[in-house]
């Protein structure tokens, strides 16, 4: 019972225990449900007298069944007619920035972990480019940060489609940067991005060490907030814990407004979970919910994994959500969230933050960084992954477990000497983590 449907067959059983079966074919035989979203419930019938009736007699007893089916509070919208063509039109509008579909703030949870990022986003998406410039969001990955970032720019946009807003990841920017470079197109780049009302800029971290990207960015940010326009970033970490940010830079960011997000407690958790599975139609236990809150303690996309998983289950397979499929979601969503990075990986990740090839760090140059960056590969490679020193060599053109040895060690000593050395480590770990958890 968890297709649109489904969910709307139920609410009708139900309604039918206290109307007549005259009363039900008069009014809801021709009613159709459109979608169910953000824990509302829109419905079609053929006339204004019939949507007049439904919401005037029946209205409070439809959302009061879906209140109890969803353990959240429902909302009903009823079109009428010709109206429908209106309303699909106008989600076609709202899609127009496909990277916001789905990020309000009425479908964020807030908590006492988030609640002062939760403000902060909304005071900025009711006054832009005012107080709160730049507003700086940060925390660890899956809790939301990227949801708020957006929620802001799709409040602004709602207000005023005119605007020009924005959206890109910091890596995102630097490929951009390298391409209009390549192509000779960085006017139109720098003409992209200067000019807006609103830069939604995601995981800045990826911008650290990367001199020229941080130039451009530098630029880039003096122009949109000396035109009094609003600046959102969002990273994993505040800037004073990025070794290799500019200086310039970390002195705007602190700037603005600093707000952090911390993991959910219990309860914020089993209202996510309750919201998550309203916005699609999934039907759970209050036992379940507690359940699925207690073992899933410190991410909401994992969160978000389990309910999808879930999901899946109940509409492919057929399934009922007792405790043994919640656990069996759990434990696919945890072990896929946990998997160990791949050599490929942190080769990738390494030779990105010193905007190197993968192959300069597979290969044989001796030139000062690429073997800095090698060595710290392999030492990644050794602690996040527990290769042998053999396998480790031989993601790099087979060379002897002696090398490899030998380069792990230098790292090792250099991480107790060199607090540089120490942060560049723990940037490029957390990259890989990132990377590995999206």
């Amino acid at each position: 019972m968890n297709s649109l449907q489904d969910i709307w067959d139920e609410v009708i059983r139900i309604l039918s225990k206290e109307l007549t079966p005259t009363a039900i074919k008069t009014w809801f035989s021709d009613c159709v449900p459109v979608e169910i979203e953000d824990c509302r419930l829109v419905l079609h019938t053929t006339t204004d007298f019939k949507r007049s009736i439904i919401m005037g007699r029946f209205g409070e007893s439809i959302k009061a069944t879906l209140s109890d089916l969803f353990s959240c509070d429902f909302d009903l919208v009823v079109l009428a007619g010709e109206e429908i063509q209106d309303y699909k039109e106008h989600k076609k509008e709202e899609n127009s920035l496909p990277e916001m579909a789905g990020y309000t703030f009425d479908r964020f949870i807030v908590g006492n972990s988030n609640k002062f990022a939760h403000a902060a986003a909304i005071a900025v998406a009711d006054n832009p480019g005012k107080n709160y410039n730049p507003l700086f969001i940060y925390g660890n990955s899956g809790l939301g940060k990227t949801h708020l970032l957006l929620a802001i720019g799709q409040a602004i946009h709602e207000r005023d489609p005119r605007k020009k807003i924005a959206y890109v990841k910091g890596d995102e920017f630097t490929n951009q940067l390298v391409k209009s470079i390549q192509d000779g197109t960085g006017e139109e780049f720098r003409t992209k991005y200067r000019n807006l009302d609103l830069f939604l800029v995601d995981d800045i971290q990826f911008i650290a060490g990367k001199q020229q990207t941080q130039n451009e960015f530098f630029h880039t940010f003096n122009n949109i907030y000396e035109a009094g326009h609003q600046i959102v970033i969002t990273s994993d970490r505040p800037p004073l814990e990025m070794s290799l940010l500019d200086d310039r830079l970390r002195t705007r960011f602190e700037g603005g407004l600093m707000a952090d997000i911390q993991p959910p407690d219990l309860e914020t958790r089993m209202a996510i979970i309750r919201n998550k599975a309203a916005q699609l139609g999934l039907i759970l236990s209050d036992e379940n919910v507690e359940y699925m809150a207690s073992k899933i303690t410190a991410n909401i996309r994992q969160i978000e994994g389990v309910i999808n998983r879930l999901t899946a289950y109940v509409d492919i397979l057929g399934e009922n959500l007792n405790k043994e499929a919640v656990d069996r979601a759990i434990d696919d969503v945890i072990r896929n969230g946990a998997i160990i990075p791949t050599p490929k990986l942190i080769i990738q990740e390494t030779a990105k933050f010193y905007n190197l090839k993968e192959e300069d760090l597979r290969g044989q140059s001796r030139a000062k960084n690429v073997a800095m960056a090698r060595q710290i590969s392999m030492h990644l490679m050794r602690t996040l992954t527990g290769k042998t020193l053999n396998e480790i060599g031989a993601e790099y053109e087979d060379r002897n477990h002696t090398t490899v040895l030998s380069s792990i060690r230098k790292v090792e000593d250099l991480l107790r000497k060199d607090p540089k050395i120490a942060g560049i480590v723990r940037d490029i770990t957390s990259n890989i983590n990132n990377v590995g958890m999206q």
